[in-house]
Parts: structure tokens; sequence; C-alpha cells
């Protein structure tokens, strides 16, 4: 059984609600130091490798669980967060700034649509959630922990979860409606587990450091329509 554990960065500048310059470089808040340290305490066992984002939040939560677990292997893959609107016009806003220009990209559901350098189509995105569960497949190691980001989480989860024969306007809608209804919080996540037997990626219960859930113990999830 080859077990992943995936697990949300901690809390951001970005997430309480400030500015920011660029995606890459968005530090934790207090609150969001706390929760990696809060996920490297629930973590019960050394895992045989370590993913982690290229964008410091996720690396910033990842170094509590490191510090704990300082011989582990750690790797850096492209799953990074889902950048769908121009960086360039992103420059220094919040979330709350750039609401309207998140609801007309999402009402426009065209998945192949790039809004400006830097940024990514749905399909690319989802690309990369595809490519992310093949290459753990490929791996021999068999416990694995990875620290990414909430969007990108659910996309994994969707693909085990929902199996889209094909990303079209429709799937990505239907994306959308599923991330909302799943939203993954700071420091929580998902764990997904492969069977040597079928080879089939299961999706687990939600980690959630606030519901004292340790990540080792979860009840496998209801297969859902």
């Amino acid at each position: 059984m080859k077990n992943v554990r995936l697990v949300r960065h901690g809390e951001s500048a970005a997430n309480a609600g400030a500015a920011t310059l660029d995606r890459a470089s968005i530090p934790l808040t207090e609150k969001g130091i706390e929760q990696a340290k809060r996920v490297a305490q629930s973590v019960g066992r050394a895992p045989e490798l370590i993913v982690v984002s290229p964008l410091s939040r996720a690396r910033a939560t990842a170094d509590a669980t490191i510090s704990v677990f300082p011989d582990v292997p750690i790797e850096k893959w492209p799953i990074e967060e889902f950048t769908y609107l121009d960086p360039a016009r992103c420059v220094n806003t919040t979330v709350g700034q750039r609401k309207a220009w998140v609801e007309q990209y999402w009402a426009n559901a065209d998945p192949s649509y790039i809004d400006g350098e830097g940024a990514e189509s749905f399909l690319e995105f989802v690309g990369r959630a595809r490519s992310f569960l093949d290459r753990l497949t490929t791996l021999p190691a068999q416990d694995i922990l990875v620290f990414s980001h909430g969007q990108f989480l659910n996309a994994v989860a969707w693909l085990i979860e929902r199996k889209p024969l094909q990303v079209d306007d429709q799937a990505m809608i239907e994306w959308r409606r599923y991330e909302i209804d799943n939203h993954v919080r700071n420091g929580c996540g998902y764990t997904v587990t492969r069977a040597l037997v079928d080879s089939l990626w299961t999706v687990s219960n939600s980690i959630d450091i606030d519901g004292a859930v340790n990540l080792n113990k979860l009840q496998v999830r209801s297969p859902m329509p």
C-alpha cells in the first residue's frame, strides 16, 4: 500500500487579507507558523520522502516537520498553487481586490484560456495534478509526505474521486464546485493511498489539525458518485 499524506501550507499573509507582491514569496503569518508546528507534531512516524512545492509558504510549513525528521530526503516538485490570473495585474493586491477577477474567470469556464504571462490554463493545471499522481505511482517510496496548496490538493482528490474523461468547460465548472465544497483549510489536507493489488488511488478523510486528527489514523472516505 502506497500512503501519501497531502498537507496545505499554514496561513499565509495573503490568506490573512494582506496585499502581496508576488505569489512565490508570500510569507506565513504567526498563526501559519504555529499551524506548521502542529502539523509536525501530528506526524507520528518518519516518512520515506518529503515533497514540497517551490513556493516559500509551502517550504516554510514543511520546515517544521523537516526539523523533526532531518534525515528524510526532500524533493521539490511542480505542485505549486494554480495561478490563473495574470501575475502582473495582481501585484500589491489583496484577495478582496481580486474577487471580481476571480468570479469572472470561473464564470467564463474556458479551460484553455491563459490570462497573461506567468499564468496557466485550467488544462495545464489539471495536467500538473495528473503528472503528480503518475510520478507518485512510479516512486519506490511507499510513505510520502507532501506540502502543497489547497487548489492543487483538491485537483488531485478530484481526479481520483470523479475520474473526468475530458477536461472541458463542464468539467471546469464541476471542479470549481468541488473545490468550494471541499475547501482545504490551512495546515489540513488529505491522505491518498494506492493499493498494490488493483493499482487504484483512494482518497481518505481530511487531515484536520484543529480536530486533533492524527495524520496516521484516518478513515477511508466513501466513493463519490
